[in-house]
């Protein structure tokens, strides 16, 4: 006991790499304690049959170690170098990694909640209008919430030094609502975050939603605080800031339904029956998977000097569905008139006219 306090005192050189090394060895300990803890806590999980509290076991891992770090780090510094001109660095290291490391695992208890919720909506089911619009409500205020806990963080870890206390008590005050929509409200970043808190509350649009923004048609694959990326028919994303949405007007294919009508234009002569068409397309449609049985029709919808105008309607279950049974209705419509009614698409008379 005598020796070790003599190593441990202000005046033995070993003093130093003591501390360090019964630093280390007492962070180990504390790791191995921590994975015996983990470990028990995942059979558990195994037993109740809940895989989803694995991943979030897992996924505060690192924050928590960070944290019990911060905190032994603080600890041996208070106990065994208040007396070292370095104390005062140590004490704020100790106090920042700390802050960053609750700031860490604030954020990542928010991600999990959010996972743990988006796992339990059925975002697959073919009528998913209701998942979509909770996936894109925990998704917008997932990320709000992760921007308030950043700037709350920092501004606490600046209000740790003298000379930036006062920046740190401008950003804490920032991060208040009113002091969001008094102070910041004309700055265009803080408009854009507005403006996805109102998408969220008002749900305009959805993931997964299928629309048409600047004359393309896509799918809304991710939806931020600050931008919206959609997934162009060719692989394509088109990232759209947030406010487009509400200042522009764009077309929702699936905002109250993803049931949608699709319709076929066949320009055909003025002598084609339109009864053995009809026929046609019930057959067509009555073979086809895509479609929902809604909507079956055919009629002249216009009539010009040489030819007249049929529309056909069918409807499917959502638009990827219904486009493709478009194009089978196309494809076999066409052969179907060349085959049965040949020459009975509309040609304009150039001869005569040249005559």
């Amino acid at each position: 006991m005598n020796q070790l306090k003599e190593l441990i005192s202000n005046d033995s050189v070993w003093r130093i790499p003591f501390v360090i090394l019964f630093f280390i060895l007492s962070f180990i300990t504390i790791y191995f304690i921590y994975n015996f803890i983990e470990k028990r806590l995942k059979r558990h999980v195994v037993k109740t049959n809940k895989p989803l509290n694995d991943v979030i076991i897992s996924f505060l891992r690192a924050p928590v170690l960070w944290i019990l770090f911060s905190i032994l780090l603080s600890i041996y510094n208070q106990l065994f170098m208040p007396a070292e001109n370095y104390f005062e660095v140590l004490t704020n290291i100790s106090r920042i990694l700390l802050i960053a490391s609750l700031g860490w695992f604030t954020i990542k208890v928010v991600k999990s909640l959010s996972f743990y919720l988006q796992n339990k909506l059925n975002i697959e089911d073919p009528n998913n209008l209701e998942a979509r619009k909770r996936l894109t409500q925990l998704k917008m205020f997932e990320g709000i919430l992760i921007a308030v806990i950043v700037v709350l963080f920092i501004s606490i870890s600046l209000m740790t030094f003298e000379a930036l206390k006062n920046i740190g008590v401008s950003l804490l005050a920032s991060a208040g609502v009113i002091g969001v929509i008094v102070g910041l409200a004309a700055q265009r970043s803080v408009g854009q975050i507005l403006s996805g808190l109102q998408i969220a509350l008002t749900q305009p649009l959805r993931l997964d939603d299928v629309v048409i923004v600047e004359g393309e048609w896509g799918r809304v694959e991710e939806i931020t605080i600050t931008y919206v990326v959609v997934k162009i028919w060719d692989e394509r994303r088109l990232v759209v800031p947030i406010d487009y949405f509400l200042t522009k007007p764009f077309q929702n294919w699936t905002r109250a339904t993803s049931d949608i009508l699709g319709t076929v234009f066949l320009f055909v002569s003025y002598d084609l029956p339109v009864d053995p068409l009809r026929q046609k397309l019930n057959e067509i449609l009555s073979e086809n998977p895509n479609w929902d049985k809604r909507v079956c029709n055919i009629q002249v919808t216009d009539s010009k000097e040489w030819y007249k105008v049929l529309r056909i309607l069918v409807s499917s279950a959502d638009s990827s569905r219904n486009w493709d049974l478009k194009v089978d209705v196309r494809e076999k419509m066409i052969d179907f008139i060349n085959r049965e009614f040949p020459g009975s698409f509309a040609r304009l008379p150039i001869d005569e006219k040249r005559g």
